[in-house]
């Protein structure tokens, strides 16, 4: 099997290359220069319609959207390592659910936040930025619940899930998401952004 990442460092193609990482996936990288906008050429757009990053293609078929690269390869690589539970139990369906909950639900406040504070100055609102963080609050006391009584999202044990939920959560400490306040949280998020994998930006 020949698989080929297209990212750009310290963006949204960084959490796949710290999951191939993980996995120890062997793969190919191709650097695609967002800056530069490499991202909008007729080839890259042949890959990915949507002019950014990540890619992957997997002989030659390309995958496009983080959240659909992340599942693939927890379920093509994950079970097999230990690192995502197999089909048809419990904890394969709340992988399915934390990994949604924290690009759908929990990445939509974020992009709400992110506008308030840092978009174009006509939509910049200090009442839509508080609404957004009161509602990451809100998301927040939920995993942090969780985390009081298990050490990882799906339980005893590290596993995709963490490095997929704590990606997102990591870079809304970024955005300014109280992550902070809730104390599980932010002890299992340095405990994720620990791991040697998540050091991958080369």
């Amino acid at each position: 099997m020949s698989i080929v990442l297209y990212w750009h460092p310290m963006s949204s193609a960084s959490p796949i290359a710290c999951a191939l990482a993980e996995l120890g996936v062997p793969h190919e990288r191709v650097k695609v220069d967002i800056r530069t906008g490499e991202q909008h050429r007729p080839e890259y757009l042949a890959l990915n319609p949507n002019g950014k990053v990540p890619t992957l293609t997997v002989d030659g078929a390309p995958m496009f959207e983080t959240l659909a690269i992340h599942l693939w390869l927890g379920h093509r690589f994950g079970i097999e390592r230990g690192l995502w539970p197999a089909a048809g139990t419990p904890e394969a369906l709340q992988a399915l659910s934390w990994c949604a909950w924290s690009y759908v639900t929990y990445g939509a406040l974020m992009v709400r936040l992110n506008v308030a504070t840092r978009g174009d100055e006509a939509l910049r609102s200090d009442i839509h930025a508080q609404a957004a963080k009161a509602g990451l609050n809100d998301l927040l006391a939920v995993l942090d619940a969780r985390l009081a009584a298990q050490p990882w999202v799906l339980g005893a044990d590290y596993s995709l899930v963490d490095l997929v939920v704590g990606s997102v959560l990591g870079y809304s400490v970024f955005l300014g998401a109280p992550v902070n306040a809730h104390p599980h949280v932010q002890a299992w998020l340095a405990r994720v952004q620990a791991r040697p994998a998540m050091q991958i930006e080369s």
